[in-house]
């Protein structure tokens, strides 16, 4: 049975899990903040530059070139802004899961203490259903690692895509930039 201390100790130690996931999703949501306010100051700049080169242009030839040089850098900051961005993400996803993975070892060490202690205190002729407890336990326990496996190999496929995809777009920006030059 639990005591008083016990039940408030499992509260205060939800309410610090509460607090420390909720500070972790600020940090992402402030580095998010962050980067995007260095992007629009980039942006507003570049964007000051090639008007004014694009009002400098004197002819058709010299505003095409001036266009198609700007197509590759352009690309290349998408990429790279996609990167932090994914890379902000991951970040806040791996701390949050990090601290939900400790909470539910936790959580699992003291269900099984729970258990273990109903064993103890199971009245003689019970054993099939102790077995059965346990067996359901060990078979939850299994599918849980089975998912969170699975989920770790989902994100690095995904993660190799990205960064496949990107290159492939960088490429493809460089090359139209290439046929257009020649």
């Amino acid at each position: 049975m639990l005591t008083a201390e016990q039940i408030v100790a499992a509260q205060k130690s939800n309410l610090d899990t509460l607090f420390g996931l909720t500070a972790k999703a600020f940090e992402g949501v402030e580095k998010l903040v962050e980067l995007n306010l260095q992007v629009a100051k980039a942006a507003m700049g570049e964007a000051a530059e090639s008007t004014h080169a694009a009002l400098s242009a004197k002819d058709a030839q010299e505003f095409i070139a001036l266009q198609t040089s700007l197509l590759q850098p352009a690309a290349e900051k998408a990429a790279a802004y996609s990167r932090h961005l994914y890379d902000i993400a991951t970040a806040t996803t791996s701390e949050m899961t990090k601290a939900a993975e400790a909470t539910a070892a936790d959580a699992q060490k003291k269900f099984m203490s729970v258990v273990d202690t109903a064993v103890k205190n199971a009245p003689a002729g019970s054993e099939n259903a102790v077995a059965l407890v346990k067996s359901a336990v060990a078979a939850a326990n299994n599918a849980y690692e089975s998912v969170n496996k699975a989920s770790k190999q989902a994100v690095e496929v995904a993660e190799a895509n990205f960064q496949a995809m990107t290159s492939t777009a960088v490429k493809a920006a460089a090359a139209t930039k290439t046929k257009r030059t020649a």
